[in-house]
């Protein structure tokens, strides 16, 4: 049986579930002299799939424990549909969780690794089987269900995790950082596979990385945190776009970053004004965040900047080629692979002039 036309894992003898409605509202948490979150606002909408990105320290992995009641609060609530879950012992919250281990028992087979929650919940042998023969053909291991975890791929088991947390049908998927373990290829194709199946049944998911493209790839909202906060919440586009400050112009992305002055709500940069993101910005001395996609490379007698090819990268589908300007800095831009420009050659690096974040230097 394939993915596409397996059995709904949601169905029971009660409608499918819609998303659940998370709030986490003034959370606090300390260990010890270490705040881990500070004033923690964040809402997911019923359906949503929202990514907490940061760097590690950064209170994402803490925040996804508090929801799940592995950790408790300091201060504030964590509310599921209005009801404040923040007292409830983790077993009553009702949430699937996927770690980055994969934590199958050895001696079960892949379909009785996912049956397991239902036993514990005493659900009959005849229905269990089927949930989990159907969760695991949600994953695409439909044909797996007698195998032990010796006998699969990394992909494979974590596979078998997520059918495992998928197949109690709860209110909340929360997974953390389930990829990291797996080769990129794999990773690209599971996390692919986890959009599907969250899109698919409508289930709210709280998704913590640290790998900023794979955030940007699979969530409809990302909420960048920074020290215990949020530094900024939005779509993966308006991050990247229009990042709130220029921790998240350095941190989503790459960036150029390079030394201006803005005056009169511009930026100058090497005597090339640009558009400022903020065009309320004090004048005065800034670095300037650019994207590499943001510039461009021409010929020497072509107005910009003159510079010297370091070196060019072949990405597959893109080039990035290294300049070092004349004026001193080096910059990084983004191309198209037919163009291959070699070390030591001489070329021009020219602005798209999008507006730019900066900060003050």
């Amino acid at each position: 049986m394939s993915p596409t036309t397996a059995p709904d894992v949601t169905r029971s003898d009660q409608p499918a579930r819609t998303g659940s409605v998370v709030e986490f509202a003034g959370v606090a948490k300390r260990y010890g002299t270490h705040l881990a979150l500070t004033e923690f606002d964040l809402t997911l909408q019923a359906g949503e799939l929202v990514a907490l990105l940061g760097p590690s320290g950064s209170g994402k992995t803490t925040a996804l424990r508090v929801l799940a009641g592995l950790e408790r609060t300091d201060h504030g609530r964590i509310l599921i549909n209005g009801a404040d879950v923040s007292g409830l012992a983790t077993s009553r919250r009702d949430m699937g969780m996927v770690f980055q281990s994969y934590s199958l028992f050895p001696h079960l087979s892949a379909g009785e690794n996912v049956e397991f929650g239902l036993r514990m919940r005493r659900v009959p042998p005849i229905e269990r089987r089927e949930r989990a023969a159907a969760a695991l053909a949600l994953v695409g291991l439909d044909e797996h269900y007698g195998r032990f975890a010796h006998q699969l791929s990394g992909g494979q088991q974590q596979r078998v995790a997520l059918a495992r947390a998928l197949v109690t049908r709860p209110r909340v998927l929360l997974l953390d950082e389930p990829l990291s373990a797996l080769d990129a290829k794999v990773r690209v194709q599971l996390r692919e596979e986890i959009r599907r199946i969250q899109t698919e049944l409508g289930i709210t998911t709280l998704f913590v990385t640290h790998d900023q493209d794979e955030a940007l790839a699979v969530a409809d909202r990302v909420a960048v945190m920074r020290d215990g906060r949020i530094e900024q919440v939005g779509t993966p586009q308006e991050l990247y776009t229009r990042p709130a400050s220029s921790f998240i112009a350095d941190f989503v992305g790459l960036s150029n970053r390079l030394p201006g002055l803005v005056r009169h709500g511009f930026a100058e940069v090497h005597g090339v004004i640009l558009p400022l993101l903020d065009p309320s910005q004090a004048d005065g001395p800034v670095r300037v965040f650019v994207r590499p996609e943001d510039l461009s490379l021409a010929g020497v007698a072509a107005d910009g900047l003159p510079g010297t090819v370091l070196l060019s990268s072949f990405l597959g589908s893109l080039r990035r080629t290294s300049v070092r300007l004349d004026a001193g800095d080096t910059v990084v831009v983004q191309h198209e692979v037919r163009f291959t420009p070699q070390p030591g050659e001489r070329t021009v690096v020219r602005f798209a002039g999008v507006p730019v974040p900066v900060e003050p230097s």
